[in-house]
C-alpha cells in the first residue's frame, strides 16, 4: 500500500492496532505458570471471550464463566461462554452474573481466580442494587449513552447502582486468591475504571454519583435516587477483602497506536501523536483537529513527506437527535464537514472492538470528495450532524467500516493523513 490508496493504507494502520490488542497474541506471556488446586476462571467485557480462549490455549481447559457481548463468543473446552447485550444490558447478563457471584462465594482460601476484564464488563456483569430492578438498570445505562458525560462519569455512577462493581466481585470472591488480567479502553487506563472495576476498590461515594444525575441530567426512575440515598456496597481501596487480589493491566490504546506510528514511520511518514486518552464531544474535537490539519497542509513544503496525526481516546456525543451514529461516526462526519473538501486529507475513525455507538459499524472513512459523494446522494451533512444520523450518513455514500467482532477493545483510534 502506498500514498495511491491513502485509504487502504489508513484500514491497514486501523487493522494493525487491533492485532496488537488481539488477546491470543498478547495474553499468554503474562498468564503464571497454571497454579496447583482448583482454577477458576470468571470475567466480563467485549474481549473477555477472546481472552479465555487465550487462557485455555497456554492453560487447558479451566473452570470457569466469562460473560461476553453477543456475537463476540469464542470455542472454550472448559470455560462456560455466556453471551448477553450490550450496551444496555438484558436478562441473560443478570442471569449469568448472579450465576458468577454464586460460584464465587464458595470458594476458599486455597483456590485461585482469574478475573478476565475488558471494556464492556460495565453493561455485561449486571447485579443491582437492593431496590433497583434490571428494566432500571438498563433505563439508567440508555440515558447515560445519550448524556454525553464522560466515561469515568458514566461508571462511577454505575458502581454504586451495582452489587458487583467497585471491588464488590473480589470482594465476593475473598479470601481466594485473585489475579485480574485487564485490557483498558478507558482514557488514563485507570484500572478502577475498566469494566468500572470489579475487582478494584473505589473511593467514590453515593453523593458524587447522585452529582452525576444532576450535572448530565440524566433522567433516572425515583428508585435509582432512593438507591443512592442508602449506603452502597462500592469496596473502598484498602479493604482487609481485596488483600489477595493482583491487578494487573497488559494491554491499553498507548500500545496499539504506538504500533501504527511505527507502521506509518516505516512507510517513511511524519507521525504526530496527539494522545491516547483524548477526551470531549466528539464534532468539537474533530472541529480542533480539522483545524490542525489545515494549518499542517498550508505549512507543509513542497515535496515533504506525509504527515499523520494519531489520536485514541473515548470520545461522547451528547443526543440531541434520533439519528443512527456514534462517537467516531460523528467525529468523521464534524471531521469532513470542517475540511470542506480539502485535497490531499483522509482520515479515518474506528472502534477497536468493531462497535461504534448504536450500530455494528466500527466507525468512518473520510476522503477530499466525501461532502461531493453526499451531494451526488442527495445527503445533506449538516442535517445528520443534528440529527446524530452519522452510520446513515456514510452508510448511503459507502464509506462505513464494518469489522465484525474484533474480540478486543483498546478504546477510539483515529488517524488524519496530510499527504
Amino acid at each position: 500500500m502506498t500514498l495511491s490508496d491513502p485509504v487502504a493504507f489508513l484500514r491497514g494502520l486501523f487493522d494493525r492496532a487491533v492485532e496488537v490488542a488481539d488477546p491470543m497474541r498478547s495474553l499468554a506471556q503474562h498468564l503464571p505458570p497454571r497454579p496447583e488446586g482448583r482454577v477458576v476462571v470468571v470475567g466480563a467485557g467485549k474481549a473477555s471471550a477472546r481472552m479465555a480462549e487465550a487462557v485455555e490455549a497456554a492453560w487447558g481447559p479451566c473452570e470457569g464463566l466469562v460473560i461476553t457481548r453477543y456475537g463476540y463468543g469464542r470455542p472454550c473446552r472448559g470455560i462456560e461462554i455466556v453471551e448477553a447485550a450490550h450496551p444496555v444490558p438484558d436478562e441473560a447478563g443478570f442471569r449469568a452474573t448472579d450465576r458468577m457471584l454464586d460460584l464465587l462465594g464458595g470458594l476458599g482460601a486455597d483456590t485461585f481466580i482469574l478475573a478476565l476484564i475488558s471494556g464492556g464488563a460495565s453493561a455485561l456483569l449486571v447485579a443491582p442494587a437492593e431496590g433497583v430492578s434490571l428494566a432500571d438498570k438498563s433505563a439508567v445505562n440508555a440515558a447515560l449513552l445519550a448524556s454525553g458525560a464522560p466515561i469515568d462519569r458514566m461508571n462511577t455512577l454505575r458502581k454504586h447502582l451495582s452489587r458487583v462493581k467497585g471491588g464488590q466481585l473480589a470482594a465476593a470472591a475473598y479470601p481466594a486468591r485473585m489475579l485480574s488480567l485487564m485490557i483498558s479502553d478507558v482514557p488514563g487506563d485507570d484500572p478502577a475504571l475498566i469494566g468500572s472495576g470489579p475487582t478494584v476498590g473505589d473511593a467514590s461515594t453515593a453523593s458524587e454519583a447522585r452529582g452525576i444525575l444532576d450535572r448530565w441530567l440524566v433522567d433516572v426512575p425515583e428508585s435509582v435516587r432512593a438507591a443512592l440515598n442508602r449506603p452502597t456496597g462500592v469496596v473502598p481501596p484498602g479493604d482487609a477483602r481485596l488483600s489477595r487480589v493482583e491487578n494487573l493491566l497488559y494491554a491499553a490504546p498507548s500500545q496499539s497506536l504506538a504500533a501504527a506510528a511505527e507502521m506509518a514511520l516505516g512507510a517513511g511518514w511524519e507521525v504526530r501523536l496527539l494522545g491516547d486518552a483524548l477526551e470531549g464531544e466528539a464534532r468539537d474535537v474533530a472541529r480542533e483537529q480539522a483545524a490542525m490539519a489545515l494549518k499542517d497542509k498550508a505549512e507543509r513544503p513542497e515535496g515533504a513527506p506525509p504527515i499523520l496525526l494519531l489520536s485514541g481516546g473515548e470520545l461522547t456525543v451528547t443526543r440531541r437527535g434520533n439519528g443512527v451514529g456514534g462517537p467516531n461516526a460523528e467525529f468523521s462526519l464534524a471531521l469532513a464537514i470542517a475540511l470542506e473538501g480539502a485535497p490531499g486529507i483522509h482520515a479515518i475513525a474506528c472502534d477497536t472492538d468493531g462497535v461504534d455507538g448504536a450500530a455494528e459499524v466500527a466507525g468512518a472513512v473520510v476522503t477530499p470528495a466525501t461532502l461531493e459523494k453526499a451531494k451526488k446522494a442527495g445527503i445533506d451533512p449538516q442535517s445528520a450532524l443534528a440529527a446524530n444520523d452519522a452510520h446513515s450518513f456514510f452508510g448511503a455514500i459507502g464509506d462505513q467500516v464494518v469489522t465484525g467482532p474484533t474480540l478486543t477493545n483498546v478504546n477510539d483510534f483515529r488517524a488524519i493523513l496530510i499527504g
